[in-house]
């Protein structure tokens, strides 16, 4: 009688768990269920640029600490002059050979940073200028001009905008590594 117990109370469990996971499931897919840890669901988030009772000096968006570097970056170390414009150019290397997958990459990159200005096959004709949006000619990128130039030239130039300060600076909008691919894209893919 001990046997057939267990047996019929194992199967009876059994049958209630199946029961019990048929009936847990909702079809209303509007609905999250159950928050069985709504502390961490339902966090209490700060507002940007609100105050914050967990520093002593009650600053929510803290800076960086002085002098340091995100993980994975390298410094642009040359200023914005004639000089280290030239500098960059005799010690900076691009990293990257002009592969179909680099060139491919750098055209995405070009497109999507430098033809507005430039023009698609880099003639200095983009829609900035077509359009009469922007009053000067930006530099044709096929030219001997930029074409003679060394690759961390054309790198430093991406990064810091020229001299003359008609280009901006793109060094916070686009990587390092797209940058060296455009540099690429400009010197081997048009």
């Amino acid at each position: 009688m001990n046997k057939r117990y267990k047996y019929k109370s194992i199967k009876l469990v059994a049958f209630l768990l199946i029961a019990v996971s048929f009936f847990s499931c909702k079809r209303d897919n509007n609905s999250p269920g159950f928050a069985y840890f709504p502390d961490m669901a339902y966090s209490n988030a700060f507002e940007t640029y609100s105050s914050s009772p967990n520093f002593s000096d009650s600053v929510l968006m803290l800076l960086p600490v002085e002098g340091t570097v995100p993980r994975g970056k390298v410094p642009h170390q040359y200023a914005k002059t004639f000089d280290d414009q030239k500098r960059a150019g005799l010690e900076l290397v691009n990293p990257f050979e002009q592969t179909k997958e680099v060139l491919e990459k750098g055209k995405e990159q070009y497109i999507i940073y430098c033809a507005i200005c430039h023009g698609d096959r880099g003639k200095g004709d983009g829609h900035l200028y077509t359009s009469k949006l922007f009053p000067v000619k930006p530099t044709s990128l096929r030219e001997d001009y930029v074409q003679s130039k060394p690759d961390g030239e054309i790198y430093h130039v991406i990064t810091l905008g020229s001299i003359s300060g008609l280009m901006g600076a793109h060094g916070s909008q686009i990587s390092q590594e797209n940058r060296w691919r455009i540099v690429s894209y400009v010197k081997g893919g048009f």
